[in-house]
């Protein structure tokens, strides 16, 4: 198994509800145990870089972001590419333009591509199908969703076999936890499960729920949100992990919709519980990736579209950081007075790149 250090932040206040086994270390990190088996095995734990709406003071204040002038520059630079995909190699099912070209170039000059994306309603295996529909040739080993990093984050724990996992999400999460072959229940087949709030109805829920899982879930209902807040309320350790506390995503590319923050903030909620999250901008994702390909994170570049996950999550992991404006954030939002965080650079998107195609001509 991989030695993985996970990197998330857990308020002082939430992180005793959380893990009962936790042995402070420091103001910054705690080694923290499994709260459900008596393993040794720690996890060492960023206490600052969990939430996506994590304050502002938390990340060092840089000089303004510049446009990328010099492409060629900043890929000599780094030998990995990592990019988010929604936003920014495609739009809902639509491919952004330049991207295939961008791709073969990137991999001409010997660049490892690795493509890292919160969106958790497909397993790595679906999202290598969908690449492949949209013409792209990407191994499945290049793919990380956050539903796998949930899976994976429970295996580096040594999650117990007896326990099983509540799912508030797709099919991505239940594929991904099958693969790692931890028990659960809940997901899509709950999507129609309604409520009759007769005298007397209790709902009960399985005492051997270990964990919570919510994801983004377009069939999320009343019976979802009280039965994974009674697992987190009253089953005794009960882990509550987000793949992502997104506000938006691309369904389609004509509008943003709705994004997995909406689900997880509904349990949030109930429960009044912060959950851990393993998604961007969380480093579970960076440390796991620089582990598996023994990468030298300052070797690395993360694109993304979103400065509060992937810009974050490439700070929070010492990699340097470009924006494309193909997605969520425009030339204003990054430029606002009131923004402080800053990517090394920004470019329209990707396609940019090939700038040092045409100058070479």
């Amino acid at each position: 198994m991989l030695s993985i250090r996970v990197t998330a932040t857990i308020s002082s206040s939430s992180s005793t509800l959380f893990f009962t086994n936790s042995k402070k270390l420091s103001n910054k990190f705690s080694y923290i145990s499994n709260p459900l088996n008596n393993s040794s095995k720690p996890i060492k734990w960023n206490c600052k870089n969990s939430r996506m709406e994590a304050s502002k003071s938390n990340f060092v204040t840089k000089a303004s972001a510049q446009p990328l002038t010099n492409p060629a520059e900043l890929i000599d630079s780094v030998e990995t590419f990592i990019f988010d995909c929604d936003g920014v190699i495609w739009k809902g099912d639509k491919l952004i333009d330049g991207v295939p070209e961008t791709l073969d170039l990137l991999r001409e000059k010997g660049k490892r591509l690795v493509f890292v994306t919160n969106n958790s309603t497909k397993s790595r295996k679906q999202y290598g199908k969908k690449f492949e529909t949209l013409g792209l040739s990407v191994n499945e080993e290049e793919i990380f969703a956050s539903s796998f990093a949930a899976a994976a984050y429970l295996k580096s724990i040594d999650f117990p076999k007896d326990k099983k996992v509540y799912v508030v999400g797709e099919d991505g999460i239940l594929k991904e936890l099958e693969l790692a072959g931890i028990q659960y229940l809940g997901g899509p087949e709950d999507g129609d499960k309604k409520i009759e709030l007769k005298p007397g109805y209790m709902m009960e829920q399985d005492k051997d729920v270990g964990a919570v899982v919510v994801g983004f879930d377009r069939y999320f209902n009343y019976h979802k949100i009280q039965y994974a807040t009674l697992c987190i309320r009253e089953n005794p350790g009960c882990l509550f992990i987000a793949t992502n506390r997104d506000a938006v995503t691309h369904l389609t590319d004509a509008q943003e919709w709705a994004g997995g923050g909406s689900m997880v903030g509904a349990i949030l909620g109930s429960t009044k519980r912060e959950p851990l999250v393993v998604g961007k901008p969380s480093t579970f994702m960076m440390d796991y990736l620089a582990d598996k390909f023994k990468i030298q994170k300052s070797q690395i570049c993360m694109v993304g579209d979103r400065l509060d996950t992937d810009i974050v999550f490439g700070q929070n992991g010492g990699c340097k950081t470009l924006l494309v404006l193909s997605g969520v954030t425009s030339l204003s939002m990054l430029q606002d007075p009131n923004n402080s965080t800053q990517p090394d650079f920004y470019a329209n998107k990707i396609s940019d790149f090939l700038s040092i195609k045409a100058a070479a001509v």
